[in-house]
């Protein structure tokens, strides 16, 4: 016993201080990928190679339409390596409180060979405004406390995932990342839970389980689809045996992509999360 606090003691704090600070990655860790729009000159090779379409282009009149689909993208590195104005980054911090929010898109126009001539339009400006994750954990904090005088609860559903999502999520409750300083902790029973964090395309076996597992939770409640099959399908989209996306079920306030998304993400998910909170009287 006493070995393991003198070993305790030496190791002293290992928890980050993220989100007051930036979030320390693996030099290794790829996150979202990042488009020189203007040096652009095909979209073909890079749709050609991404194999959820995250990437996409279509053309008509003599102009093209490139998207980046964030709530797609499994951040493989494919595109970059095929297109010289692609490059993959470090930032993980990619939640977004709407589902358009997480697609870019630019126009060109085409030259006789059908690479782009010109950037007609360049993308479009994030559809949110800036947030400091610091703030909303010190918000979050308050909103819990004055909604349900308690921390906020969060029931893991796991509708159909790889089960990649999970062992990131498993690394908040460590001493690492320490979601039980912002008040945040998971319990066993919707009927207890304040949050549905989501991960995996929806199997049709789990469809029905979800449906319910929404049902139970008291109200407010909020959703967070988590990676990239929670937010469009991901890889297995649309078939035979999965519903695909998480708001093909059930209504979701935050969507996290990623594959999977690294703890940091998480974070910055269910701290984006606290501004969906719904009003309630009184």
């Amino acid at each position: 016993m006493f070995n393991v606090l003198r070993q305790s003691q030496k190791a002293g704090v290992v928890t980050t201080s993220y989100p007051a600070t930036p979030a320390e990655v693996s030099p290794r860790t790829r996150g979202r990928p990042q488009i020189d729009w203007p040096a652009w000159k095909d979209a073909r090779p890079a749709a050609a190679v991404c194999p959820t379409g995250a990437i996409a282009c279509t053309d008509a009149g003599g102009r093209r339409t490139a998207t980046l689909d964030l709530a797609r993208c499994i951040f493989c590195g494919l595109c970059a390596e095929a297109d010289p104005a692609i490059r993959m980054t470090h930032v993980c911090e990619c939640a977004a409180r709407s589902r358009a929010a997480l697609a870019t898109s630019a126009i060109y126009a085409l030259g006789p060979d059908g690479t782009h001539a010109s950037l007609v339009a360049p993308p479009a400006a994030g559809t949110e405004p800036p947030v400091s994750l610091d703030a909303i954990g010190r918000e979050l904090k308050a909103r819990t406390e004055k909604l349900l005088g308690r921390s906020l609860s969060i029931r893991e559903v796991d509708a159909g995932s790889c089960n990649g999502c999970e062992v990131e999520i498993v690394g908040l409750t460590g001493p690492v990342y320490d979601a039980e300083r912002f008040g945040v902790h998971f319990v066993a029973s919707p009927r207890h839970a304040d949050m549905l964090l989501v991960t995996g395309p929806v199997t049709r076996n789990m469809e029905l389980a979800l449906r319910k597992t929404y049902d139970a939770m008291p109200g407010p409640r909020l959703v967070v689809a988590v990676g990239a099959c929670g937010c469009s399908g991901g890889i297995f989209g649309v078939n035979y045996a999965t519903r695909g996306a998480v708001d093909a079920v059930i209504p979701v306030d935050v969507y996290v992509p990623g594959c999977p998304p690294n703890p940091h993400a998480l974070l910055h998910g269910i701290l984006t999360a606290v501004g969906r909170w719904p009003s309630r009287a009184g």
